[in-house]
């Protein structure tokens, strides 16, 4: 457990937003992501997915729907264009209209004391979703912890006034983005996992009692079939390790046992990652990433609990 203090605001300029607007707005959302945003309340968010018709995960994004026809997706900047111009193609005759709202938004990241000297409740569970006092647009996110710290994410117009508190590096929000053990899929890991793998059903990102979008019968087929041989993993490396790479075991120096899904460097030395692996390799150890003889990795705790295979 470190024992780096983890306070502060820091801008999330690496991320983006996609806007969902009209009528058929969540109906059309609903059709193509692992969530249900039919259902989605003001004050709730969600954890979602875009998958290929096999199954693996194209984007991953933050959902909020704070009015009835407006749906606000919060993805990495690097694959939004792509996810993007996919989801447009599938539009159609809906009545809904996709577009690029980045530039219409300012995004930081909440931590620590900062959640109070904002209003939030640090006590809010993940996934609440609350209007910000005397901001219109803007919405405050309740994130998973990292080390048992409050983190909240801050959405609102650009313009508005910058959420208080001290500033917080980018390097450590990276830090605390893996620590709470949600991966934030990227280019280099583009179609690397099915949502299982990085334990999206686990943390609320796959609803399997929604109706069909593109890979929902290869998700359900994991989850209830058993078939699943990989999971997510939270480790400590005493290298720089970086997603994409390849993770190998001590017992096979050819063979990967698994990818990095995410990682950052730890403000107290070393770096910290996401790793999606197989399941028996966690019992062979000898983990280390990019090559047999890469950075050693050390598997912790994750700060949740994995669901059991129906």
């Amino acid at each position: 457990m470190t024992t780096v203090v983890l306070n502060g605001v820091a801008p999330l300029a690496h991320l983006g937003v996609i806007r969902a607007e009209g009528p058929d707005a969540a109906a059309f959302l609903h059709g193509q992501l692992t969530q249900d945003f039919s259902l989605l309340g003001a004050s709730e968010a969600r954890l979602a997915a875009l998958c290929t018709a096999k199954g693996r995960v194209i984007a991953s994004f933050i959902g909020i729907r704070p009015q009835p026809d407006l749906v606000l997706l919060v993805c990495s900047r690097d694959i939004l264009a792509a996810t993007l111009k996919r989801l447009s193609m599938y539009v159609l005759r809906a009545k809904a209209k996709l577009s690029d709202a980045s530039e219409q938004f300012a995004l930081f990241g909440l931590a620590g004391t900062a959640l109070a000297a904002n209003g939030l409740d640090a006590s809010a569970a993940p996934g609440q979703r609350r209007a910000i006092e005397g901001i219109e647009g803007g919405s405050a996110i309740s994130l998973y912890p990292a080390d048992g710290v409050p983190r909240a994410l801050w959405l609102a117009p650009a313009g508005s006034a910058a959420p208080q508190g001290a500033a917080l590096d980018a390097a450590l929000w990276s830090w605390s983005e893996v620590r709470s053990g949600i991966v934030t899929l990227t280019t280099p890991v583009v179609e690397a996992f099915v949502p299982q793998m990085i334990n999206y059903e686990s943390v609320g990102g796959v609803n399997f009692k929604k109706g069909c979008y593109p890979g929902q019968e290869v998700v359900a087929r994991s989850q209830f079939r058993g078939t699943l041989k990989r999971r997510t993993y939270l480790v400590k490396a005493d290298g720089e390790v970086a997603a994409g790479q390849e993770v190998f075991a001590a017992s096979d120096a050819e063979q990967p046992v698994g990818t990095v899904a995410q990682a950052a460097p730890a403000p107290d030395g070393g770096w910290a990652a996401l790793i999606s692996m197989q399941i028996a390799a966690l019992e062979a150890g000898g983990l280390h990433a990019a090559s047999a003889s890469g950075p050693a990795l050390q598997v912790e705790p994750l700060p949740y609990p994995l669901l059991e295979d129906i």
